[in-house]
């Protein structure tokens, strides 16, 4: 245990260090002894959840594991129930590491270098005035996003008049959605969580940002072993240099706002006044080709907005927007024939992601096939060809979105083998249809398991209970439980939206 006066070492790095105060709570045993890494961890959309389909997700369990992974050690993730407390847990040497923490000044934990800032934004109904600034909210119910309780003491002692209250177990979306209901008047959340929200909750706008964006990273015990401070350092600098950092930064933040309200609240309508007809049809398609339906309904959403009659200037038709030509090759006799459309459009689908390279992984294989969809795979080489060129990554979606505008461009279009196309719309494309994605998994059930089988080097204690999942309501719905009736945080009263 880190304590006491002992030698300890951490694959090949040892050191020694003097003798400290036993911590008040139970210390984890050395990493080297145990070869289990035990991590702090917050629950919440951008460090850690469980996600529609019943998987570990989130930016910080994702690098944890990743990081897990090379030092050959298994993980534990022990869920916090406040950020503000993480600290002081990890100089009582609860955990080895911890993550998703806001950087302030400590004498007994060790910061990592940042790699996340978010910037915390007031959010307010869209039918009511909007607020200028903090001096604007009068009497309102102001909830904030634990994540910013501590920058929030500043700006309250620049509005001395300034009430509110710390939402410890609530993410973004879901305070959004107590705006958006009226059970609350406002929410601090961070910029992303809300822009995505929007998606979901189109009453609800973003008002003004709220001092300046709050640095993440991870921590760990100041007498943790000088190899451990040096391997999370190289660990960051290496997925800084190679793109992986920016691959899940884009992945969990990168398609945050890409549709308008009244593209979302179109949809959201949609979804119950359209879906219905051709739900089972989507389903069917999943069965016979593997692709998730929900992304199939995504797809057809944006080339005909579920139209089985839908025709183009360009001679593209049906619900999947098929040419004569691909028609031809899918065997599809009857484009406006909506089971041959979406039967055809998936498979189409599945044949494009077989034609990618094998190393291609997922998400960035569905993205890149969408895209393929869209501008054509001859198209798409060009654009990958381009990438490579540029020194960027060919095989991720996020360096090769940066690329296929250049398609337009003479300087670029001139250089390849198929010539001009227009690849700022297939970038438009394809983050739409990521958008609905985003949307129908929320709010419609996966035909495959909810619950698969986790990462078996992966564990999660939760001994103070948590609720883990910003999908909770969600997943009750799709079970056909009837939905949780929205309630107002504890010591709040009700309050009734207009």
């Amino acid at each position: 245990m880190w304590k006491g006066l002992m030698c300890f070492a951490l694959l090949g790095l040892s050191a020694c260090m003097p003798e400290r105060a036993a911590p008040t709570a139970e210390a984890v045993p050395l990493l080297a002894e145990s070869g289990e890494l035990v991590v702090l961890i917050r629950n919440g959309s951008s460090s850690f959840y469980i996600d529609a389909e019943g998987k570990y997700a989130g930016l910080d369990y994702d690098l944890v594991t990743r990081f897990a992974q090379e030092l050959g050690v298994k993980v534990r993730f022990v869920v916090a129930p406040r950020l503000g407390g993480m600290p002081q847990r990890l100089s009582q040497q609860e955990a080895h590491l911890g993550v998703g923490m806001t950087r302030q000044p400590s004498k007994q934990i060790t910061f990592g270098p940042a790699y996340l800032a978010l910037q915390p934004v007031l959010v307010y109904r869209s039918a009511e005035r909007k607020p200028r600034s903090l001096d604007d909210l009068g009497e309102g119910v102001l909830m904030v996003s634990s994540l910013f309780a501590a920058s929030m003491k500043a700006q309250q002692a620049q509005h001395p008049h300034l009430r509110w209250h710390e939402a410890e177990h609530l993410d973004a979306e879901e305070l959004i959605e107590k705006v958006e209901s009226g059970l609350i008047d406002y929410a601090i959340v961070n910029a992303h969580g809300a822009a995505m929200a929007q998606n979901f909750h189109p009453g609800v706008e973003m008002a003004f940002k709220v001092g300046q964006p709050q640095p993440f990273a991870w921590a760990w015990p100041d007498n943790a072993p000088p190899g451990f401070t040096e391997q999370v350092t190289q660990f960051f600098a290496r997925i800084e240099k190679d793109g992986t950092l920016a691959r899940l930064l884009d992945r969990y933040f990168g398609h945050s706002k890409r549709l308008q309200p009244i593209d979302a609240t179109t949809f959201l309508s949609r979804r119950v006044s359209v879906l219905p007809r051709f739900r089972d049809l989507f389903i069917e398609a999943e069965a016979r080709h593997g692709i998730d339906w929900r992304l199939l309904a995504a797809l057809s959403y944006q080339e005909s907005h579920w139209d089985p009659f839908a025709t183009s200037s360009f001679g593209v038709r049906g619900l999947m927007m098929l040419t004569n030509d691909t028609a031809d090759r899918l065997g599809v006799s009857d484009r406006l024939d909506p089971e041959q459309s979406i039967m055809g459009g998936a498979k189409y689908i599945g044949l494009l992601k077989d034609s990618l390279p094998a190393r291609i992984t997922e998400p960035d294989r569905t993205w890149i096939a969408l895209a393929g969809y869209n501008i054509g795979m001859a198209h798409l080489e060009d654009a990958r060809i381009l990438a490579a060129r540029q020194k960027k990554n060919p095989d991720s979606w996020t360096d090769l979105k940066t690329v296929i505008p250049l398609l337009r461009n003479y300087e670029y279009f001139s250089t390849v083998k198929y010539g001009f196309a227009r690849g700022g719309e297939t970038v438009i494309f394809v983050e739409n249809v990521r958008s609905y994605y985003d949307i129908l998994v929320r709010f419609e059930a996966a035909v495959k398991p909810m619950f698969p089988p986790f990462n078996e080097q992966v564990k999660v204690s939760n001994p103070e209970n948590v609720p883990l999942g910003i999908d909770a309501k969600v997943k009750a719905a799709q079970n056909g439980a009837k939905r949780a009736e929205l309630a107002p945080p504890p010591g709040i009263e009700p309050r009734t939206a207009p």
